[in-house]
């Protein structure tokens, strides 16, 4: 049996990139850092930050490209893969990469950038509209008792 998974969290390094193939497919690719922290022998703290391609395909390249931004924060779950071509110069090149199979975006820091296609149809005569507070829960004000639990 054989088993080619990576989970990656961390935070994206730049903009996605979208492109397409020529079939007309989509292709967005980013990249991600992650962070580890440890103590050595000695004691003293140390720091490794290691960065990943990301390559994903169809609508969710589409959504990658429309949502994320440089310093999103990203889970993805893909396979590795490495590639290998023919520069220029004729040396031959490689790359390694993670193709997603799910991207799943993770918290929205506070003060964060709306992305532009909501900004762009938001237009400028909603500028001045008051923003709409989420809706409240009401909890009932009385206590339960846990005997009342029927299980």
């Amino acid at each position: 049996m054989y088993l080619n998974k990576a989970f990656i969290i961390g935070n994206l390094t730049r903009d996605p990139e979208r492109r397409a193939l020529p079939s007309g497919a989509a292709v967005t690719s980013f990249s991600v850092a992650t962070g580890r922290v440890w103590k050595d022998k000695n004691g003293a703290k140390q720091e490794d930050t290691q960065y990943h391609n990301i390559v994903c395909f169809g609508a969710q390249a589409d959504t990658v490209a429309q949502y994320l931004r440089k310093g999103s924060n990203v889970l993805v779950e893909g396979r590795i893969q490495t590639r290998s071509w023919d520069a220029a110069d004729g040396q031959k090149k490689y790359r390694t990469e993670i193709v997603a199979d799910r991207v799943q975006f993770g918290p929205r820091r506070e003060g964060s950038p709306v992305s532009a296609s909501t900004t762009a149809s938001a237009g400028p005569e909603n500028k001045e509209a008051p923003s709409q507070a989420e809706p409240s829960i009401n909890y009932p004000d009385e206590d339960i008792n846990p005997d009342d639990i029927p299980f």
